[in-house]
């Protein structure tokens, strides 16, 4: 934006920074100067509207499409309980290897097709990347041995990599910065409760006595297919932007655009580049974020993928350890959404990221520590703990790196690769999970533990830096100034600008 350039009302100028002394000593040129920079407001009813339509008409297709995306995932969890490893015929630690195969491809394919999501827009690729996901349900209810289910499983792990990242970039052109964690949070409950659909699935499916087929394979029947139909709707449904949806009205498309440029990108429907795109991994900071990313994935898949096992220990039948799988993830479900949603509305994440993941830390501390069957109560509740603490912290720190992230491209790819990083975490957690450490797997809850506590400190350390930075960069220029204060639009130059503030 050029200096000279009128500015709309409704969002504020950036500062004049030439003008700007190091130290304003005077209140009322404080005063002044924060007036200049405060956020604008708008037509409250119209922005009312625009609101309700994303959110009933953008959010429940995607939250829907990430219960299918994680319900073919771990259906192999439910699937097992039923025998049906015994049934293919695999032995020893090869079912570990399957679900640690997933997350090779994962990772590897997560960042280029985001890349092609940014490209080719995601309310296009991510319902193809459905069809084939939900595919390979269908494909692992008629697999017969271990070979064919560990390329079954390959291919599912390409399909699924860009589902997450996808889906939080495309809500980022969406909303504000202030409203993206909540909507996030709607949305990855979705994987949350997916834990509890199936399990009731599982429990309802399992009840099928058919001798022409086993009832694990309507589990797959059930859930690819239910998949590959919602992808079908949801390819024509979703719009590519708010500029170009049919359901907008004018005033609300205009609307549309100001809010993001006031909040949330620099620029709209920016032209991809690869070089600008990777240059926030210049930053230190990115790397921190890489590294809690890492450090979170662990525990997260290890809720994720052997909640199952896990609840097996408790020495249950197999009906009944799919139905115990139910109230531990409803449980995390709600406390996602109780997290996010105060995370919006306070504007904060570190702190709200650090609550669950001591929570998780306790679970897997306590579960390691005691008997399972002999202590049965005590381990369903560690159960309950690890679930109010797995899903959250994935969300926000999602949300924080975006949040301070202000270009779009830059935003998909830096998206792209802290979840594959946060996923790469997958292998260590399949490979920590082996058999001859069940029931109990101490070794696996040791380590989940241990990386939730590395994961702990580093988001308490950064959320204190954060701070600090702000109240120095305050004290500088003698405003007191927020992330909620500076449009977006005025900070293509990112932290190096010194207008800008961390939404910490």
């Amino acid at each position: 934006m050029e200096k000279n350039e009128t500015v709309p009302t409704s969002y504020s100028a950036p500062v004049d920074l030439e003008a700007l002394p190091t130290l304003l000593s005077s209140n009322t040129r404080k005063e002044e100067d924060n007036e200049r920079y405060s956020t604008g407001t708008f037509n409250p009813a119209i922005e009312r509207s625009l609101l309700r339509k994303c959110d009933w008409f953008i959010l429940p297709p995607l939250t829907f499409m990430y219960l299918c995306n994680a319900l073919d995932k771990g259906n192999v969890a439910n699937a097992k309980t039923d025998g049906w490893d015994t049934d293919i015929g695999l032995t020893g630690d090869q079912y570990f290897r399957l679900v640690m195969v997933f997350y090779v491809p994962f990772c590897l394919f997560g960042t280029p097709i985001s890349i092609a999501v940014k490209k080719l827009s995601a309310a296009r690729v991510l319902p193809l990347m459905m069809i084939g996901f939900g595919a390979m349900s269908l494909f692992t209810s008629i697999a017969k041995n271990f070979s064919q289910v560990f390329a079954i499983r390959w291919f599912l792990g390409i399909f699924e990599s860009a589902m997450l990242p996808g889906v939080v970039y495309y809500l980022s052109t969406f909303y504000k910065r202030g409203e993206l964690a909540s909507r996030v949070g709607l949305f990855y409950a979705a994987a949350s409760i997916a834990g509890a659909f199936s399990g009731l699935i599982a429990f309802g499916v399992f009840h099928i006595n058919n001798p022409k087929h086993r009832s694990w394979q309507y589990l797959f029947w059930v859930e690819g297919s239910g998949t590959i139909a919602f992808a079908l709707f949801a390819f024509f449904w979703l719009p590519r932007s708010s500029d170009t949806w049919w359901i907008l009205t004018e005033e609300e498309k205009s609307l549309a655009r100001r809010r993001i440029l006031e909040d949330s990108s620099v620029e709209i429907d920016e032209k991809f580049s690869f070089r600008d795109a990777f240059k926030p991994f210049k930053n230190p900071l990115y790397w921190v974020w890489a590294l809690i990313s890492v450090s979170l994935g662990v525990p997260l898949a290890s809720v994720n993928n052997f909640l199952p096992q896990i609840v097996a220990s408790l020495g249950l039948s197999t009906i009944k350890t799919n139905l115990y799988t139910v109230a531990p993830n409803v449980v995390g479900t709600a406390v996602l959404l109780v997290l996010t949603f105060s995370s919006d509305y306070f504007r904060e994440r570190s702190i709200h990221i650090a609550i669950p993941l001591a929570v998780t830390l306790i679970g897997f501390v306590l579960l390691g520590c005691i008997d399972p069957i002999a202590h049965r109560a005590v381990a369903y509740f560690a159960c309950f703990l690890l679930t109010a603490g797995a899903s959250a912290p994935s969300v926000l720190v999602a949300t924080w790196y975006n949040n301070n992230t202000p270009q779009e491209s830059k935003r998909a790819v830096v998206t792209a690769v802290m979840i594959a990083l946060a996923n790469a975490s997958g292998l260590i957690s399949t490979n920590v999970f082996i058999a001859k450490d069940a029931p109990k797997y101490v070794p696996a809850l040791a380590t989940s533990a241990a990386f939730g506590g590395l994961c702990l400190i580093l988001v308490i350390c950064t959320g204190t830096w954060m701070r600090w930075e702000n109240r120095k960069r305050n004290q500088i220029q003698g405003i007191t100034l927020t992330a909620r204060d500076i449009p977006t639009e005025t900070l293509g130059e990112g932290p190096s600008n010194p207008e800008f503030r961390y939404m910490y």
